[in-house]
């Protein structure tokens, strides 16, 4: 969604689409602590300015957000150029990787046995 296509159509449905833009951009991240932290930052703001009721002041809070989800996105390019094992929190296969000639062959550390 471009800055241009965003100022045509009523303010509510902007900021909306603006906040399930974010959500989506936030999920792309690959380390588990940004995708929260963004995911948290997004809700929290929108959150804040809930009860603002000026047009003008509500449209510079959507010009500053689209801001925000361009800097997203181009964080986000940079975190996919970097591989990082999963935490535990975030479920899925766990273990360590190794592997030799670029493949990886990821195996299950079971601890002290």
């Amino acid at each position: 969604m471009s800055i241009v296509s965003a100022l045509k159509g009523d303010l509510p449905q902007q900021a909306r689409s603006l906040y399930r833009q974010l959500l989506r951009q936030g999920e792309q991240f690959q380390a588990y602590n940004f995708r929260e932290y963004a995911k948290r930052r997004t809700k929290d703001a929108f959150r804040e300015h809930v009860s603002v009721g000026d047009p003008r002041e509500i449209q510079s809070l959507i010009q500053k957000g689209l801001k925000e989800l361009q800097m997203m996105k181009r964080q986000t390019v940079v975190s996919q150029f970097y591989q990082i094992d999963r935490l535990v929190v975030e479920g899925g296969l766990s273990g360590k990787q190794t592997g030799g000639s670029g493949d990886i062959t990821r195996q299950k550390d079971t601890g002290w046995d």
